[in-house]
Order: structure tokens, then sequence, then C-alpha cells
């Protein structure tokens, strides 16, 4: 099945966020699952300030990862996140579980920009 994962980071450094998506990445991998690409959305002003382990928040790191992997391993990603302090939030979505279905799925997240 293919899944997206959009996440948050607090951090003000790219490597927090190539870290928290390393992690991500390399727990797909050794479960078995192929990720399909990352994105670097910049840091970006969240909609509205945010409370994430005991700190407010009005700026984040934004990236996403699609990946392809069975629910164990989506479940396993979003357990991890959610301990990690330097996270603020994320979403993992499911786009897709048929050929047909994945393959209408387009957008820009199979380029790597973490520079």
């Amino acid at each position: 099945m293919l899944y997206e994962l959009i996440a948050v980071v607090r951090g003000q450094s790219l490597q927090e966020v190539k870290d928290i998506a390393r992690s991500a990445g390399l727990l797909v991998l050794h479960n078995g699952g192929v990720v399909r690409g990352y994105t670097n959305w910049e840091r970006l002003l969240l909609p509205k300030r945010t409370l994430a382990h005991q700190a407010y928040h009005t700026h984040g790191q934004y990236f996403v990862m699609r990946f392809d992997s069975n629910a164990i391993t989506q479940k396993e990603i979003k357990r991890t996140l959610g301990l990690d302090p330097r996270m603020i939030n994320f979403s993992v979505v499911k786009l897709g579980e048929k050929l047909e279905e994945v393959a209408a799925v387009g957008g820009q997240t199979f380029s790597m920009r973490f520079t």
C-alpha cells in the first residue's frame, strides 16, 4: 500500500529534519517497505499556535515522505514519531492499495531536496 507521511518538525536546523526523515525511512526499509521519495517544504508558519511536548510552536519545518509498506510498519512509524520530542505534528495518509489507484497519484514528492 502506498502511504504519504506529512510531518512538522520543531527544529530550527535542517539537520533535525534530515535525522527524523532518515529514521522514518529506515523503519520502512528494515520492515521490507520501499521509500518512494522525500520533499522538504522548508520552514513555514503553522496554521495556529500549537502545543507539542510542553512547548508552544508558531513555525515548523515541513517534510513529506511517500512510501510503500504494510499497515504494521505504518503504525510503527506513527508510534516512533509520536514519541520523538522534536515532532510538532504528523499525519500518515493511505493513498492507494491497488496498482490502478497508485498509478493515478500525482505530485512532486519524488524529488530529493534536502540540501
